[in-house]
């Protein structure tokens, strides 16, 4: 966990972001406690994966201060409703879902018969992708080699799942460095576009793969048993990193979320959740597990092994419960086939929080994450000191 091909030079920061689809907005309140207290704060390194691949992307491509860059993903977070994120007219939703009933009950191995791709046409957020990364004629964003030039940056890098092989692919850009291979998961180096942050983001089932050369990419959160590993391996040694999971306390975990036989929107819920989110956690414990162990083994026997210092923040309250009370503001046919679903059967709507691009929540999400940030303060501070 704690080895890398690094890049070299003096020690470096990153920050790691991970998945939760709206809930990424929870990471901007952060992000904005960050640039007030420390508006010309170095970051050299930044991974994302899923929504905090495109929290991510938006930092290394866009120029300016640290401050000046939350700025405007912050506007542009601000912007979204969930029509620019997904079609949520009576046509496109309607015909996606009989088109995916069709597929699964008849037509599903049916050579010629047009597959779904999705339950939802994320042409909206290509889209908006395009016209907030400012990308080149081929998607390209040319901010980040402006960066990469200028020594703003020292590497990014935006996880993907190739569909086929089931491996995950660690798409990085960055200046000197080395591309990695493990078990099932592998890095390749090359100029990013919006493709690569569409694939990153690309939920499983709920919105279509992207195709990047000859193969399908979607969500990098799939498959990725150690979120941490792309900043390592690109030479970080602090990450502070970023997870829309919150953590229940003992009383919370015995608490029933529903008093009925759990409804499908639950039990989706609980495994998005298990692929995008519980991972950090993880990897985290076994990343302060080789610190200790290292503590107790001379430098010169090391090998390429090294200490990570590591900060997680994560959400003070349950963002799932919390989108229960925004849920009456959704689009009025998207609430009613969520509501199929079972979203209002549970008093948690984890499934439902990934989706919610609505704006009132969003704010909420960016109010929490700040005020999580500044109960935290000296903690950030001192770590990044």
């Amino acid at each position: 966990m704690a080895t890398t091909d690094r890049v070299t030079g003096t020690p470096e920061l990153a920050l790691t972001l991970g998945g939760g689809g709206a809930r990424g907005a929870y990471q901007l309140g952060l992000l904005r406690h960050l640039s007030r207290r420390f508006p010309e704060l170095e970051v050299p390194i930044l991974t994302g994966v899923s929504a905090g691949g495109i929290n991510a992307a938006f930092l290394a491509n866009h120029t300016g201060s640290f401050a000046r860059k939350v700025d405007t993903l912050l506007e542009w977070w601000l912007s979204i409703t969930v029509d620019q994120v997904f079609r949520v007219d009576g046509s496109s939703l309607v015909s996606h879902l009989l088109r995916g009933l069709a597929q699964f009950a008849w037509f599903g191995g049916r050579d010629g018969a047009r597959q779904l791709r999705g339950m939802v046409d994320t042409a909206p957020l290509r889209a908006l992708l395009q016209r907030g990364l400012t990308g080149g004629a081929d998607g390209e964003l040319t901010g980040i080699e402006s960066n990469l030039s200028q020594s703003d940056l020292r590497a990014v890098a935006l996880t993907t799942t190739r569909y086929d092989t089931g491996q995950t692919v660690i798409w990085t850009q960055g200046r000197d460095i080395s591309v990695w291979k493990r078990p099932q998961r592998l890095a390749r180096a090359g100029k990013l576009r919006v493709e690569h942050v569409l694939a990153s983001a690309a939920l499983p089932w709920l919105f279509p793969a992207v195709r990047i050369g000859k193969n399908w990419y979607g969500d990098g959160g799939v498959r990725l048993h150690a979120p941490l590993a792309p900043a390592i391996h690109l030479g970080a040694d602090r990450i502070l990193a970023i997870s829309t999971r919150y953590g229940r306390n003992d009383a919370e975990v015995d608490l029933s979320k529903t008093d009925l036989y759990p409804p499908p929107a639950q039990v989706a819920g609980i495994l998005l959740n298990s692929i995008f989110l519980d991972l950090l956690d993880q990897d985290a414990y076994n990343l302060e597990r080789v610190n200790d162990l290292l503590k107790r083994v001379p430098e010169q026997e090391r090998g390429d092994l090294r200490q990570i210092d590591l900060l997680v923040l994560r959400p003070s309250r349950d963002l799932g419960k919390l989108a229960n009370e925004y849920e009456p503001s959704l689009p009025p046919l998207f609430r009613f086939l969520t509501r199929r679903l079972g979203t209002r059967s549970s008093r948690n709507q984890d499934l439902l929080s990934l989706i919610m691009f609505q704006p009132d929540y969003i704010e909420q999400l960016i109010a929490t994450g700040e005020r999580d940030a500044e109960e935290r303060a000296e903690e950030i501070a001192q770590f990044l000191s």
